[in-house]
């Protein structure tokens, strides 16, 4: 089997303009992703805060900070 020679570059949320882009337009550091679709990648900022908030939880408990 061979792999596709033209990839899907994949769907990114930039950080500093506030957009979705196909593909890394924007310099890595700016950027959340690569994300399956536009629509995921549109809903980027809240599924970074929904797993920031997991983490923070996860943390808490295993601290024993209840």
């Amino acid at each position: 089997m061979t792999s596709d020679p033209n990839p899907d570059p994949g769907w990114y949320y930039c950080t500093k303009h506030n957009r979705v882009e196909h593909g890394q337009v924007c310099r890595a550091a700016d950027l959340l992703g690569p994300y399956p679709d536009k629509a995921t990648a549109e809903r980027a900022l809240q599924i970074a805060a929904d797993r920031t908030k997991a983490a923070d939880e996860a943390d808490r408990r295993w601290n024993n900070d209840d």
